[in-house]
C-alpha cells in the first residue's frame, strides 16, 4: 500500500485496508468539510477512517482540476497544507 495518483486531476492517498460504510464518522465529516473548503471546485472528495474508527489514519481521495500538471508530491502538499 502507499500513495497512488490515478490521473493528473485526481489525488488518492491510501494506507491500509478499505472499508465502506454508508455514513461518515465525525472525524471523516470534519476532514471532508475542511477539504471542501480548501478545494471548492473539486468534483469528488472522499474521506474514510481506515484506523478502525479511532481517527488516527484516513484514506483521502480528492479529484480537482487544481491538481492538473502538478507532481504527486505537490498534490500531496496541497492537501496537507
Amino acid at each position: 500500500s502507499g500513495y497512488f495518483c490515478p490521473s493528473p486531476s485526481q489525488l488518492l492517498l491510501r494506507r491500509g485496508p478499505w472499508r465502506s460504510f454508508s455514513s461518515q464518522s465525525d472525524g471523516e465529516a470534519r476532514v471532508a468539510r475542511v477539504l471542501r473548503e480548501r478545494f471548492p471546485r473539486a468534483s469528488a472528495i472522499r474521506v474514510v477512517d481506515i484506523s478502525g474508527g479511532c481517527g488516527a489514519m484516513y484514506e483521502i481521495h480528492v479529484e480537482s482540476e487544481e491538481f492538473r500538471e502538478k507532481r504527486p508530491v505537490q498534490q500531496h502538499q496541497m492537501v496537507n497544507e
